[in-house]
């Protein structure tokens, strides 16, 4: 395969899709805090990225490679990415800055790869992943929100207004941040949301829809049975656990819907 894709593990790329389109996947840290009762994550070195993207050039990445990792809003990987890429060659490695996480940015990284094994050259892979992360949209359900509170990654003030209305609240990823769309009383409607959200942004054409959870499997699986009775024909749909690091900032409980659309969402007429 001539273009290598690099992604991370935020992605939550399952093991047989890796395998199947020869992605590279390169791992965050998950580490254990002081007191031993939580744990933090940190991202990615330079370092470490420069021996993964040379790794990937040594195998037969001929055209270079394409790196899409999680949002720079969220991660100080992007930024130790773009240093690693400028240690080699100009353009033999491109970092996409993606904007999002999880399987948004992991079907990105399938539609690059899948390109790649049929010969695309870097551009077009590289145009294929950003025009795929452009049609996604990603939104997360949290059954409880000190975690996600004590991550940083959502404000004082939502976090006390989510609290004091004891709601379970959707979050949506927008340009790499996280912003409230929904506060619901009960799990069941934030669920019934989320699957408004999907449909109204698919306007009647086939969708793929990724579900990712934190120990919520059978949550899970209720939120995709709602989704199946109603995603337009053609659509794919998929449920898989919840990727370590992103699970360390949700916390237990929490669901996350990735969908790659047909359209972009300048493109959806409203009804």
């Amino acid at each position: 395969m001539p273009v290598r894709i690099v992604t991370d593990s935020s992605a939550g790329l399952p093991a047989d899709v890796v395998e199947e389109l020869g992605i590279t996947v390169v791992d965050l840290h998950v580490m254990a805090d002081g007191e031993g009762d939580g744990a933090s994550t940190a991202g990615l070195s330079s370092l470490e990225l420069v021996a993964a993207y040379a790794r990937q050039l040594e195998r037969g990445g001929d055209e270079g490679v394409l790196a899409l990792h999680l949002a720079k809003e969220l991660s100080s990987t992007w930024s130790a990415a773009v240093q690693a890429a400028a240690i080699f060659p100009e353009e033999q490695v491109r970092v996409i800055e993606t904007g999002s996480v999880g399987m948004a940015v992991g079907a990105a990284a399938m539609t690059a790869a899948k390109l790649a094994s049929e010969g695309a050259d870097l551009q077009t892979c590289h145009d294929i992943a950003v025009d795929t992360l452009g049609r996604s949209a990603t939104w997360v359900y949290l059954h409880g929100i000190e975690d996600i509170r004590r991550s940083g990654r959502i404000s004082t003030g939502t976090a006390l207004s989510a609290t004091l209305l004891a709601t379970k609240p959707i979050m949506s990823i927008a340009g790499g941040r996280l912003e409230l769309v929904g506060k619901t009383r009960t799990q069941e409607k934030a669920f019934t949301r989320l699957v408004e959200l999907v449909i109204e942004r698919a306007d009647g054409r086939p969708v793929f829809v990724a579900i990712q959870h934190n120990d919520a499997a059978d949550s899970a699986a209720h939120l995709e049975g709602m989704l199946d009775e109603v995603l337009p024909a053609g659509s794919s749909l998929m449920s898989l656990p919840m990727e370590a690091t992103l699970a360390v900032h949700t916390g237990v409980g929490a669901v996350g819907v990735s969908a790659v659309f047909m359209s972009h969402p300048e493109d959806v007429v409203p009804s």
